[in-house]
């Protein structure tokens, strides 16, 4: 199909061609900011990212997703030979260098370092880690709500690789976004080793009925920050909400269905699996908890 749309769609800018880009304690153009092919970030997927999005001059929930980042690092045994506070200088140096003030969105990335050999042993990456900071002017822009399609691929065990980890290894996702497009969708939903609706390939996951939100358990997914605002601010407001086991007979007869990411906040789903949500539109429940996040990131 050729509408398909992307929950990290945004508004064409410009300046992002002469955006300037943190590569290992340099700033530097676009065209400039390269990492070696023996990087393990470019080799073997070996890294982890956060993506943080700016509003009016405030990184928002920067300190969380900074304890997510080194927490990631420590699981995949990586040494940053930063401190938090060193990354955040990093990002607001690179914020500076690009005069950005609201609506820019960081990817900041950790890799193992460039190895001295093409191959998957750790110990080959002796240099240190890359750490580099995309940012880029971004306004998201979607034109309707999402289309999802359920596919094959799951959201594993953690024993194989723990879904909560945000790792530069996204194969399976990938996977499943393509499946889904084959489809005729935008997105995946992705089940888990249960068959319980879990997750979508870059995007955590939400059903309203009868008044209630519900979410996975969160076993098999990332635990998105956007995801555990979104709870606690049903927890705040009096809404219903529930981490728990459903199917897709409960999804398919949701009220509303709806994405939380940090790049797009809260996205409203219209179908799943060819099958209308509520109204095909943004529902009542979505578009309050999109004030109510609205409000917490201005507070």
């Amino acid at each position: 199909m050729t509408d398909n749309v992307s929950t990290h769609q945004a508004e064409e800018d410009a300046r992002n061609e002469a955006i300037l880009i943190f590569v290992n304690g340099r700033i530097l153009p676009k065209a400039q900011a390269v990492v070696s092919v023996y990087d393990a970030g470019f080799m073997l997927g070996d890294g982890v990212w956060e993506g943080i999005r700016l509003y009016n001059n405030r990184w928002a929930f920067l300190d969380e997703h900074l304890t997510r980042l080194f927490e990631a690092a420590k699981a995949i045994d990586i040494d940053i030979r930063m401190t938090p506070d060193q990354v955040a200088q990093a990002l607001f140096d690179t914020q500076a260098a690009n005069g950005m003030t609201t609506d820019a969105h960081a990817r900041l990335m950790v890799t193992r370092g460039v190895k001295t050999r093409p191959f998957q042993h750790p110990r080959l990456s002796q240099q240190g880690p890359t750490v580099a900071i995309i940012m880029e002017h971004s306004r998201p822009k979607l034109p309707r709500p999402i289309r999802l399609a359920t596919v094959p691929h799951l959201r594993g065990l953690p024993m194989t690789q723990d879904p909560k980890l945000n790792s530069h290894s996204k194969l399976n996702c990938i996977l499943a976004c393509i499946a889904a497009e084959k489809a005729g969708a935008d997105e995946a939903l992705m089940l888990d080793v249960h068959g319980f609706v879990n997750t979508t390939n870059a995007c955590n996951f939400f059903i309203v009925r009868k008044g209630a939100v519900w979410t996975s358990t969160g076993d098999y997914c990332m635990n998105g920050i956007t995801r555990q605002k979104v709870i606690d601010l049903c927890h705040a407001n009096g809404i219903p909400v529930h981490e728990r086991n459903f199917t897709l007979v409960d999804t398919y007869s949701a009220d509303e269905a709806f994405l939380t990411g940090t790049f797009g906040a809260q996205t409203p789903v219209g179908s799943i699996d060819g099958r209308q949500i509520g109204t095909g539109q943004m529902g009542p429940m979505t578009e309050r908890l999109r004030g109510l996040y609205k409000a917490l990131v201005a507070a």
